[in-house]
């Protein structure tokens, strides 16, 4: 494993903390896309079904488990839990997501490295992670109203897909067997699940890049006042 994987899994792990923090301290998932939270559960889903049948180490296996549990825990707290789900804005969450699943399940059957069930499942599931955000952002762009912990969380995300791209391009010339499948014009360093990775960053960075903005000009104005 190197450092860029290392770091990419624990700044993923480190949204995930903020966003459990979240809901458990303050009891609210006020800011929280309900939709994005779905399909990231449906994504783990999906990626790990291979999970009591293929061990590659301990430390991928107790990932598997906590990305699993966390994804799935946080659902439930939103849909279930009698105070946190009264926080829940759901007039604003209004994101179709199902129509991102299908879209990402017919590229998956069409691009794939092998035509499996867990291998469709797998390419399925990097599709789908790439534009999972998107409710997340529709939904803070509609309220205006993001708090400390759910722009960190937004931002961890962001800097967890930038990390396993820049992993990606590590094992490409460093690793003489790997070769990244689904490649475009035979360039495989330029592979359809970077460049969809590169919407959710992109859209991530320019969330926060207008948030800063718009949070030195409110201060500006405040000083100018």
């Amino acid at each position: 494993m190197n450092v860029f994987r290392l770091a990419g899994d624990m700044t993923h792990l480190l949204s995930v903390v903020v966003l459990l923090l979240k809901i458990h301290t303050i009891k609210s998932c006020a800011g929280i896309s309900l939709k994005t939270q779905e399909l990231y559960a449906l994504v783990f889903a999906a990626r790990y079904l291979d999970l009591f049948v293929h061990f590659v180490s301990l430390y991928n296996t107790v990932m598997k488990l906590v990305f699993l549990a966390s994804s799935f825990s946080i659902v439930w707290y939103m849909r279930k839990h009698k105070i946190v789900r009264r926080t829940y804005d759901k007039d604003h969450d209004t994101f179709r997501h199902y129509f991102l699943v299908l879209p990402c399940l017919l590229l998956a059957l069409l691009i794939n490295e092998k035509f499996t069930f867990r291998e469709v499942m797998w390419a399925f599931s990097i599709y789908l992670e790439a534009v999972a955000i998107f409710p997340q952002l529709v939904l803070l762009q509609r309220t205006r109203n993001i708090d400390n912990l759910t722009g960190q969380y937004v931002f961890f995300l962001g800097a967890y897909r930038m990390l396993y791209i820049l992993n990606w391009i590590y094992r490409y010339f460093t690793e003489p067997h790997f070769v990244h499948w689904i490649s475009m014009n035979s360039l495989h360093l330029f592979s359809v699940p970077m460049m969809v990775d590169a919407t959710s960053i992109h859209a991530a960075t320019t969330f926060c890049f207008d948030q800063c903005r718009l949070g030195c000009r409110n201060c500006a104005n405040s000083v100018v006042c």
